[in-house]
């Protein structure tokens, strides 16, 4: 016992007086409960028990962990983002620090790619990503998730069909032209691969309602409503810039780029294991994916992702 015992038994019993319960019930269960361990905690027996090889080529492993740290990245990106967007009024200080930690993440993952490019072996490579197929890096839903959550959904329209949709259009033809849309079908037919259509058959429906969700609550419309004089600051709109530009053009060509060795090194067919025109759905001069496009110069959209 010490000094601040009283107080701690004092703050307890409020705590569990404001949910009907019985501060004693609670304080006997802690008698039998176990010391928490780091293994306990982190999971990580369950952690290390996620990666299930297809092959017996071991770097297949390498291939399996590192997507699985992006996705581990891309939840703690989700968890930033979505504490932005659910906060009614968010104060400036506070909306800086959470985009501050959203972009740290993402430049971890814009600087890992050296684990996909170096590596792996090509040889080992173009074997078992053909047991791959026909799945693809397309289908992490979360990615799009952060997508949806960074910006107003016109921004992740088709540039070819931004003309012919707005906020009154529904959301099921909306989804139907995101730019993504466009690297799962078959470019002569507009029929959807199986790629597309197994991603949708499980996220279709979560899709649409992530898209209405933040049609209005998105990092973009958080930005807008802080205080103008802030909005105005060189530093934040440099930080704004930066998530935009590390997401939309220095993630997605260190991406392409790893793409690149193995797909072209001139031992397989060069064609994504989902079968998607993988070139021109990854390079961003194609799709022209910008989440604030009213902080970069007229020139800067005109020549996105030319330079790279």
């Amino acid at each position: 016992m010490t000094s601040d015992t009283p107080q701690i038994i004092e703050a307890l019993e409020e705590k569990f007086a404001a949910i009907n319960q019985k501060t004693d019930t609670h304080l006997e269960g802690l008698l039998w409960s176990k010391p928490i361990t780091y293994w306990d905690y982190i999971q990580t027996d369950a952690l290390l028990n996620l990666q299930t090889q297809r092959t017996v080529l071991p770097d297949e492993m390498v291939f399996i962990m590192y997507h699985q740290v992006n996705e581990l990245l891309f939840k703690m990106i989700l968890w930033e983002i979505n504490q932005v967007c659910q906060c009614e009024h968010p104060e400036t200080k506070f909306f800086a620090e959470r985009l501050m930690r959203i972009s740290r993440y993402f430049d971890m993952l814009t600087t890992s790619f050296d684990i996909m490019g170096d590596g792996m072996e090509v040889e080992q490579y173009m074997k078992f990503r053909n047991t791959l197929t026909p799945a693809s890096g397309f289908q992490s839903a979360q990615y799009r998730f952060i997508e949806f959550a960074s910006t107003d959904l016109i921004n992740l329209i088709d540039y070819r069909f931004r003309a012919t949709i707005d906020r009154n259009t529904p959301y099921t033809h909306a989804f139907e032209h995101l730019y993504w849309q466009a690297a799962g079908k078959d470019y002569k037919t507009g029929e959807k691969s199986f790629l597309l259509l197994e991603f949708e058959r499980k996220y279709k429906a979560e899709f649409l309602r992530y898209m209405e969700e933040h049609n209005t609550t998105n990092l973009w419309q958080k930005f807008k409503q802080l205080p103008e004089a802030d909005q105005k600051n060189t530093e934040l709109i440099a930080a704004m810039r930066h998530y935009d530009k590390t997401v939309n053009i220095t993630w997605v060509m260190g991406h392409l780029n790893a793409a690149k060795k193995y797909i072209e090194s001139g031992q397989g067919s060069g064609e994504a294991t989902g079968g998607s025109d993988w070139k021109k759905y990854m390079h961003p001069k194609y799709q022209r994916r910008i989440f604030f496009p009213e902080l970069w110069s007229e020139e800067e959209l005109k020549n996105w992702g030319e330079n790279c």
